[in-house]
């Protein structure tokens, strides 16, 4: 974005912060304002789609260090803008203008010569997103579709302004440069953005009635996004080329896409390994057991649990976990959890009890005592 874009719009006030306001503050705004009028949210409402434009443009601007210097230092040289006015000119003359031009000019040399501006390839500029997915989509990658704001041309005019079966002129004024320079007495010549055609070096006598001559249409477009397998909740995934498009044959910016992970209510994650916590009965435990533990497919895997483990003991099932950047799957750790029965059947109360006088004079807590006195 240049600051020919930038004038008359206060992007403070767009995103409802003080000028004074930090980067964080600055992105918890916009969050949140994306989010309420995003499209997907208000669909077939433009005057949310349009507020949703507004955000996104204001927060590429705060957001970024550079260009948020050149805007505060351009509304400071001017006295902020309204309404695309020159905040202390005289007779409010309205116009869009390119700050490097302005001060570039303001030594050029004696005789008012006319600069031409050229117009050069600029990189468009980067876009934030956010995206909801789910533990399983996380754990093996997914594909999903993401709906952003763009502004493409006028399908009606195809950009140039003008109503169809007409064409844009040369400005007589400033032919074609879109500058004008006018010395003021001195050594000094003041070059600034004609004014009859607003900069643009071209004037449209008959507007297109689609988009009022401005050549634009907001718009949105979907894009089809590879989420890759284990995605962390809260990771941001930058996809090149996928933001604004460029202008003057610039190359497009990039799109910053913050993924939520939704919690699975059974598995957890370590990094490509995936956890789970499986109870099982006591004489499993004390005995050994096979016994089925599910898996993120779906289906199921026996694993084998050796006589004597304890409670807490985790084994890992190879294979069964999620997919690695290599390729490869991570393993499924399995954590044992002896289960104690909160009501005991007849028959398991006289095992139970027959079990506690078999180990009469075995006390489990004899070592921790023996630990603590030595």
């Amino acid at each position: 974005m240049s600051a020919t874009d930038w004038s008359g719009k206060d992007f403070y006030d767009v995103l409802g912060v003080a000028k004074d306001a930090s980067a964080e503050d600055i992105k918890k705004a916009y969050r949140k304002l994306a989010r309420e009028n995003h499209p997907d949210a208000n669909p077939n409402n433009k005057a949310a789609e349009e507020r949703f434009k507004a955000v996104s443009e204001a927060y590429a601007v705060l957001s970024d260090a550079t260009k948020r210097k050149q805007y505060d230092d351009q509304r400071s040289l001017f006295g902020g803008f309204r309404g695309g006015q020159a905040g202390g000119g005289a007779g409010g003359a309205q116009f869009d203008f390119d700050l490097g031009d302005i001060l570039g000019g303001m030594f050029g040399g004696g005789g008012g010569g006319r600069r031409r501006r050229q117009a050069t390839a600029r990189r468009g500029d980067d876009l934030e997103s956010e995206a909801t997915i789910g533990f399983a989509e996380a754990v093996d990658g997914v594909t999903i579709g993401l709906r952003l704001p763009s502004d493409e041309a006028c399908g009606t005019c195809h950009g140039t302004g003008a109503r169809p079966g007409t064409a844009p002129s040369v400005c007589p004024k400033c032919q074609g440069s879109g500058m004008q320079t006018s010395a003021n007495g001195g050594v000094f010549a003041m070059t600034e953005p004609c004014q009859n055609c607003r900069g643009r070096g071209m004037v449209v006598e008959h507007a297109c009635s689609t988009c009022s001559g401005s050549g634009r249409s907001p718009s949105s477009r979907t894009l089809q996004v590879r989420v890759p397998a284990g995605v962390q909740d809260g990771q941001r995934i930058r996809l090149k080329g996928k933001g604004a498009p460029g202008v003057g044959g610039g190359p497009a910016g990039d799109l910053m896409l913050l993924v939520h992970v939704e919690p699975h209510s059974v598995f957890g994650r370590k990094g490509e390994h995936l956890t789970i916590s499986v109870p099982v009965a006591y004489d499993e435990a004390a005995l050994g057991a096979d016994v089925a533990v599910p898996t993120i497919e779906g289906g199921s895997v026996t694993l084998r649990i050796p006589a004597g483990t304890p409670h807490g003991r985790t084994l890992r099932v190879r294979g069964k976990g999620g997919l690695a950047r290599s390729g490869r799957r991570g393993d499924l750790l399995v954590t044992v959890e002896v289960a104690v029965p909160s009501a005991l059947t007849e028959a398991e109360r006289v095992a139970v009890e027959a079990l506690r006088e078999a180990r009469a004079g075995s006390d489990p807590r004899e070592d921790l005592f023996k630990a603590v006195r030595s």
